[in-house]
């Protein structure tokens, strides 16, 4: 019979891939914070857009995957953090809401808006969006400031409801992190997807600071989560306490997963030195595949070695395991089945990816194009 303790690690896993996967496609939004500074013209703008626009529904798919299957299989999660921390999930799905609008209104005749209204969402979508996913995920390192009593019922103390994340720098580093990242993705995007030279070029030049600005952000949330106190569990009485390098603790009781993280990292900085020095038109792959991998890894020193993955910071004890916050034996079994079809949904993601993308952009094919964004 499978365990419940397999099936709660299980999910784990699902979870933490599907993490990996949309942090990466969030190249779509980090590409849209470019729509005003990186074409030269209308034509080159809604180049962009378009090649960008053929994707968002990929990201906008998996933005809700990744919360269903978490909705799913840790309900007490879902319902501490979004029924406490409500006001940034909000902000969060809003912008992503304004995204689909966008792209849907912004190149309609006579829509009462006009076009640079639809922009202006998309630069809203593509700014807002990674950098608040990205501070909300690291207060599943640093703590949130909830407590649950003996019937799981939530009460969030601070007013704030959320937006009080954006108070710690450690924080704001990994929302950064995932913004700039995101905006370097959408770079190497543009470049492999767009046939023109003068925006490919104007791409190469903004990539050296957003790369800088991503490492730098990066590197802070890194050195700071190594060497900072963590959330354990006891389990031996089911207790939370705080332990000093816990995650790195984490790392070298999981060798595979520090060699996944470590593989990531080296892959995104190889495909920006590639992509700098090398004018390589395919860096997004290594950067993408790294960027997975960075996520995935991430989420499991999280969730795996009797650690905390949402904590409370006003009471301990009412931290968040994958062991005290998952669903039932059934739930989690029945479930496991029904994922069994994943690699035949990938694949054919990965063919419909494949078939869109097939031939670069070129003004001409916008200029024909009578269903462009």
């Amino acid at each position: 019979m499978i365990s419940h303790a397999f099936l709660q690690g299980y999910w784990w896993i699902i979870i933490s891939l599907l993490a990996g996967i949309l942090v990466f496609l969030l190249f779509v939004q980090g590409g849209q914070t470019f729509i005003f500074s990186l074409p030269a013209d209308e034509l080159r703008k809604k180049m962009l857009v378009n090649t960008l626009g053929r994707k968002w529904e990929f990201t906008f798919t998996t933005l809700v995957t990744f919360g269903g299957a978490f909705f799913a299989s840790f309900p007490l999660f879902y319902a501490t953090s979004f029924g406490g921390a409500y006001w940034v999930w909000m902000a969060i799905l809003f912008s992503f809401i304004i995204q689909a609008v966008a792209y849907e209104y912004r190149s309609k005749p006579a829509n009462i808006f006009g076009t640079r209204t639809y922009d202006i969402f998309l630069l809203i979508n593509g700014s807002a969006g990674p950098f608040l996913l990205g501070t909300a995920v690291a207060t599943f390192f640093t703590g949130a400031n909830f407590s649950l009593d003996i019937m799981n019922r939530v009460q969030w103390n601070s007013p704030w409801h959320g937006l009080e994340a954006i108070a710690s720098f450690r924080n704001l580093s990994l929302g950064f992190a995932v913004l700039f990242l995101s905006r370097v993705n959408g770079l190497l995007f543009i470049i492999k997807t767009i046939e023109d030279n003068e925006l490919q070029e104007r791409a190469s030049g903004k990539l050296i600071m957003n790369s800088l600005f991503f490492l730098l952000f990066f590197l802070y949330f890194v050195v700071t989560l190594l060497t900072a106190e963590g959330f354990s569990l006891n389990p031996a009485d089911g207790k939370i306490f705080m332990e000093k390098f816990k995650y790195l603790h984490n790392f070298t009781e999981m060798p595979l997963v520090l060699i996944l993280f470590l593989a990531g990292t080296l892959a995104v900085l190889y495909g920006i030195f590639t992509a700098l020095f090398r004018r390589s038109s395919s860096s997004v792959w290594f950067t993408g595949a790294g960027t997975i991998l960075v996520v995935f890894s991430l989420f499991l020193i999280l969730g795996f070695s009797n650690t905390a993955f949402y904590p409370s910071l006003s009471d301990l004890q009412s931290s968040l395991t994958i062991h005290n916050a998952s669903s039932g034996h059934f739930t989690l079994r029945t479930m496991m089945f029904v994922s069994f079809v994943i690699p035949f949904v990938m694949a054919y993601i990965w063919y419909a990816w494949r078939a869109i993308t097939n031939r670069k952009i070129t003004g001409e094919e916008i200029n024909k194009d009578d269903h462009a964004y």
